[in-house]
């Protein structure tokens, strides 16, 4: 388990407490700089700047689109981090010769043109035409003696992503974040602080250190870190929006992330199976876990229940220990289970638990709580354990990770309860941890906490389209047999069994998908799990957070989490193109937003782009169960397209040598309507220990018409009568009335499918132009007055759908303006507000005056999107306003229509949505 006892998890507060109050923007007024520039010397690829005071600077440009800003503010430079966090930063590049612009010196490279302004110092940074703007210094660089901060300017629309495992909405644009450890684990924390962002403006930041801190992205944005030292690298990307490029650049410095073994994309299991040991802290006689050896017969059940599932780690329990750990590896290995251990005290055993089967690692806060430099070298610790004794690969589960921390580990949010709000924040955390370079990044499902069926079946749901997951039993709710408190996706009761099993075995059966998506990130930086504007930069709804619910699944799938208890689900955005709902088959033509999406328990919202070229194994319950002796290429035609499916044995470090394949897919089709679809399947090139020598293929495309031949090579595949003709057939095609059923039989080579006249779905367009924001997921944020005690008339009852209750302020003792703050769920680009005054015959509280504004936060609401005084009436007043995306919608009322008093009331708060 990861929590550790109470007086613990207080005394880690404790200790804690002093970073988090120290950490905040410093005051200009209190700080030092640096002066003005006095001259500039070349050394290589180092510009040294001397000053007229005592503090020194210095630039060096590791490539063209990488450099380093450092300040030392008594003139002596100082390295803490060293190579921890950066472990390369020498690409062999020779830096250009610089230019005295008068008020400024130049270093212009192909990527950028950096200026060292002279008076006051300050830098700014431009594309290399010195003209587009990435970033520039609002004030000079300051320090107190304890903190160091560089103030940025912001641009009107410039958005801002990163920090690390964010607890919360990841477009960061007026919020203040913090790049500190605190092990709380709560909304807007961070599990895994990274001291890196990187903007819209295309461009990345690292601060090179391991003091905490603080990012205000508000205007203009203040970032500061806990030293008195100023150290960070700076990443350009390829133009405005390249964030992939940017990812790209700042993992070849702080390394790409790992390549976790096929089983540790199968969901995982963690509890304490050694009960009967003194030293254990939960309860001693928990049934079926008492040895260690017990955990097999739960991996019986697992099987037994047809529940895919890869990985179990047996000690997780503060004393539990372990016992007979050999017999319980070699158990759990005969039903295809991996064995790992949790560590509550440290690592000294590892050389023997390797020998004995573990081979995975989950660490805890007792002994890395203390996080930073500390936390980062147990997780080294533990990848050097495995790969030192194994010719395994590593798989480690940390919290408090850092810059750096996606070479070596997952990364999960801590200790967190099983309810529909967390569920709501894992989302994006999840999501947004990605825009710091984290493939691998995690929560427990359900929580390790609290829980109940509904929560469990939807949170799994969407989990399973992430490439590492993990249940936390011992904790939790008491399902289904009296005497267990278990979270294992096959200890439910129906139907939330069945839901279980349907995701994660498609997930098993997406299984060379994600692996491909997990290797593509250990070559590119760009994680297989993305916020939207990874994928669509320059979409202004992908920008923000009205995107920050759902999630791009590698290339081809978005989720939308279902994250509330209801069964439809409103605001899905998709962007543009065309989108094919994978449940039903009915295509969309994005951009657009879908309300109303039909998603009982057993339903995610889930859709596929036009083009995707998807791999998929047969069915099977872990990695290896199966030989795959048929591939199959699930295929959504639309204009041309490709995927390079990447595979190697799965399990140890020869790919690193080059053990490994790729097997290149095109797919020609029409854009629309009726055409030709070409598949090329390319030679599977390379080779690894297993790889068969040839294999079968299957194609499932998506059409809505047969076509009129299928050929393979020159070769004519017989059409077959029925479904079960096809499935006993070597080879041949069956149209089901929306998917095409092909199969080529077994190639050693490369080969191409063509399907002649075939036709492709038409899309639909969901209506355009305002849609009403659906209320399911409202709640009052703020009011600043309500009458509770002589009336019922709570500020709740402006969103409650019933128009004889009203909010109304409090009949004495207040005055104006007030205002009611509305939460809307999700960011929506929200256009108009409907105001209902009471309906109840009474006039007081009527608005006159009144503000309104749309906001991304509720601390940094900016200018109102509207202005006006409302007529002295019953009827509904419209207020239409320029689209503003935001969640959160803010009405002030500055008097009363009648002057009748210091009241406000409302009826009714309606608004809309530009789609």
């Amino acid at each position: 388990m990861t929590s550790p006892p109470r007086r613990l998890r207080l005394l880690l507060g404790g200790l804690l407490i002093g970073t988090a109050l120290s950490v905040c923007p410093i005051s200009p007024a209190s700080a030092a700089t640096a002066g003005n520039v006095t001259g500039l010397t070349q050394a290589g690829n180092v510009y040294n700047i001397a000053t007229n005071s005592s503090a020194k600077a210095r630039v060096t440009f590791a490539r063209a689109d990488i450099f380093r800003i450092e300040l030392a503010p008594t003139g002596t430079y100082s390295d803490p981090a060293g190579t921890d966090i950066t472990i390369k930063t020498s690409f062999g590049y020779s830096a250009p010769a610089f230019t005295d612009a008068g008020t400024y010196y130049r270093v212009t490279t192909s990527s950028v043109s950096l200026r060292i302004n002279k008076s006051p110092l300050t830098f700014a940074t431009y594309k290399a035409d010195n003209t587009t703007l990435l970033w520039s210094e609002s004030a000079p660089l300051n320090w107190t003696g304890s903190q160091t901060t560089q103030s940025l300017t912001q641009g009107p629309s410039e958005q801002y992503y990163g920090t690390g495992l964010r607890l919360g909405e990841w477009a960061l644009r007026g919020k203040t974040v913090p790049v500190k450890i605190d092990n709380a684990w709560n909304e807007n924390d961070n599990a895994s602080p990274a001291p890196f962002y990187m903007s819209t403006n295309g461009y990345g930041v690292l601060r090179n250190t391991w003091a905490p801190g603080s990012y205000a992205f508000t205007g203009p944005s203040a970032l500061t870190h806990d030293e008195n030292r100023f150290d960070a690298y700076y990443f350009a990307g390829n133009g405005p929006g390249d964030l992939k490029g940017v990812l790209n650049a700042y993992t070849d410095v702080t390394g790409k992330p790992f390549l976790a073994p096929m089983w540790g994309l199968e969901v995982g299991n963690a509890d304490c199976f050694n009960a009967s040991n003194p030293t254990y802290q939960g309860d001693h006689n928990r049934v079926g876990h008492q040895v260690t050896p017990d955990v097999v017969a739960y991996a019986t059940d697992a099987r037994n229940k047809n529940m895919p599932s890869g990985w179990f780690l047996p000690n997780d329990g503060y004393g539990c220990g372990y016992t007979n750990l050999s017999t319980a590896a070699s158990g759990l290995a005969a039903k295809g289970f991996h064995t790992g251990l949790w560590t509550s005290t440290g690592l000294n055993g590892m050389p023997g638990e390797i020998a004995a089967g573990s081979r995975a690692v989950k660490t805890d806060v007792a002994w890395i709580g203390g996080g930073y430099k500390s936390a980062f070298t147990g997780v080294n610790q533990a990848v050097n354990g495995i790969e030192s004794n194994s010719d395994a690969r590593r798989f480690v589960w940390t919290v408090d990770g850092w810059a750096g921390t996606q070479r070596n580990a997952v990364v999960w949010t801590g200790d967190t309860e099983g309810n529909w709000d967390n569920m709501r924040w894992h989302v994006p955390a999840i999501a947004g941890a990605g825009l710091s370079g984290l493939n691998y990044a995690s929560g427990d499902i359900d929580g390790i906490f609290q829980g109940s069926p509904a929560t469990y079946a939807r949170d799994l749901q969407w989990k399973a389209f992430t490439p590492a997951l993990m249940t936390m039993s011992g904790w939790g709710p008491t399902n289904p047999s009296t005497g267990y408190n278990d979270k294992q996706p096959w200890r439910w009761a129906e139907p939330t069994l069945s839901i279980n099993r349907k995701y994660l075995q498609l997930k098993m059966r997406l299984m060379p998908y994600m692996y491909t998506m997990s290797a593509n990130a250990t070559t590119t930086g760009t994680p297989a799990v993305r916020a939207m504007v990874l994928d669509y930069p320059n979409d202004p709804v992908a920008r923000g957070n009205q995107t920050s619910g759902e999630f791009l699944s590698g290339d081809s799938f978005l989720v939308a989490p279902v994250v509330t208890n209801t069964t439809t689900r409103d605001g899905i955005y998709l962007p543009a193109g065309t989108w094919t709902d994978y449940w039903t088959g009915q295509v969309y033509q994005g951009p657009t937003t879908l309300n109303g999406y039909n998603a009982p328990l057993d339903t995610l919202p889930l859709f596929v782009k036009g083009g995707a070229i998807v791999p998929m194994w047969p069915q099977m319950n872990y990695t290896g169960e199966k030989a795959v002796s048929t591939l199959t290429y699930d295929l959504y035609p639309r204009g041309t397209s490709n995927f390079t499916l990447y595979e190697d044995d799965g399990i140890t470090r020869a790919y690193k040598t080059g053990a490994s394949a790729t097997q290149a897919v095109t797919m020609t089709a029409p854009t629309s309507g009726t055409g030709d679809i070409t598949v090329d399947v390319g030679a599977s090139v390379g080779t690894y220990t297993g790889k068969p020598t040839s294999r079968g293929y299957e194609f499932t495309t998506h059409l809505a018409g047969a076509p009129t031949s299928v050929t393979l090579g020159g070769t004519t595949l017989t059409k077959h009568a029925s479904k079960a003709a096809y499935d006993s057939a070597p080879t041949g095609w069956y149209f089901d009335g929306k998917v095409l059923w092909t199969k080529a039989g077994a190639q050693s080579a490369g080969f191409s499918v063509t399907m002649t006249g075939a036709t492709l779905p038409g899309s639909t367009v969901p209506p355009t132009g305002s849609q009403p924001i659906p209320r399911t997921g409202w709640s009052v944020l703020l009011a600043d007055s309500q009458e509770t005690a002589s009336a019922n008339n709570a500020a709740t009852n402006a969103i409650d759908g019933n128009s004889s209750t009203i909010w109304h302020t409090k009949w004495t003792g207040g005055t104006l303006p007030h205002e009611i703050q509305i939460d809307l769920g999700a960011s929506y680009n929200v256009d108009s507000l409907q105001v209902l005054p009471r309906q109840d015959g009474g006039a007081n509280g009527r608005i006159g005056s009144y503000e309104i504004y749309v906001s991304d936060s509720p601390t940094g609401w900016g200018t109102a999107v509207a202005t006006g005084t409302f007529s002295d009436t019953a009827t509904e007043k419209t207020v239409t306003f320029a689209a503003k995306s935001g969640r959160y919608v803010r009405l002030r009322a500055l008097t009363e229509a009648g002057n009748r008093g210091p009241w406000t009331s409302v009826a009714e708060l309606n608004a809309t949505s530009a789609v």
